[in-house]
């Protein structure tokens, strides 16, 4: 099975850049997007043999997620909690048979961590629903998490710490929630690779240089270890300042 989450930073506008040849060549059976920055109706996808799943933000133009599915989940669920985030389309949940997916963008604590309190509600309450599906079904969590680890998922570390994504209680957050019972699947495959990164800055060269974050994962639970075949990042694919992310597991 070949799983592939992107950010795509405005569907409609990563379509024009390329969006459906990286889709069809890539061919997955799970395909989840993030930062659709769209409504209902703005788009008309035509994605032959698959299912689609939309969570749209209330807001115009602003975040939102989707999932597109060669096989029919079994329930489909949407948002987690009863926060500030709830109308923000930032999470879709499906059950399959074997494993629950979890397709998530998760809030930027912004410049000047003026939404820091708000992240960390979001990281409690996905916390609390990730425990509670992984003890039915192992899970399968997927998106732009916006944090970059530990050092060697950020090109300029040391001038980073303490900035949004990368400050000591969002890295803390991430420790949490892989101490409880999850793999990072890219440091699974690839624990002291550097240069690994899923998110570059729009200044100009920055991408080119590779001076970037990684924030996008795949994060399964420790039980599905044994089905795991590779993670990786697809750096060279453009149309959006991240980058698609894949993991392809034996299910």
């Amino acid at each position: 099975m070949k799983l592939i989450s992107w950010n795509v930073n405005g569907l409609r506008a990563c379509v024009r850049k390329g969006f459906l040849d990286y889709f069809n060549e890539i061919n997955a059976d799970i395909f989840c997007v993030q930062e659709t920055k769209l409504q209902a109706g703005q788009i008309d996808l035509d994605l032959d043999g698959y299912y689609q799943y939309w969570n749209y933000a209330e807001k115009k133009g602003y975040s939102g997620t989707a999932v597109f599915t060669k096989k029919k989940p079994i329930s489909v669920t949407y948002g987690v909690g009863e926060n500030e985030t709830q109308s923000e389309g930032r999470i879709i949940t499906l059950e399959f048979e074997d494993f629950y997916l979890i397709n998530v963008y998760t809030p930027n604590s912004q410049r000047d961590l003026a939404r820091l309190d708000v992240r960390l509600e979001w990281e409690d309450a996905l916390f609390q629903h990730i425990k509670e599906h992984d003890q039915r079904k192992p899970v399968i969590l997927c998106g732009d998490l916006n944090v970059a680890h530990n050092e060697i998922d950020i090109r300029n570390y040391k001038t980073n710490y303490g900035n949004s994504g990368f400050t000591v209680e969002e890295r803390g957050k991430m420790t949490r929630f892989l101490d409880a019972g999850f793999i990072d699947t890219l440091r699974y495959f690839h624990p002291d690779t550097d240069g690994i990164y899923t998110w570059w800055s729009y200044m100009k060269t920055v991408r080119e240089r590779n001076i970037g974050w990684r924030i996008d994962y795949f994060i399964v639970s420790n039980r599905l270890k044994d089905q795991l075949v590779d993670s990786e990042a697809h750096m060279a694919v453009l149309g959006s300042d991240h980058c698609p992310i894949a993991l392809e597991m034996n299910v």
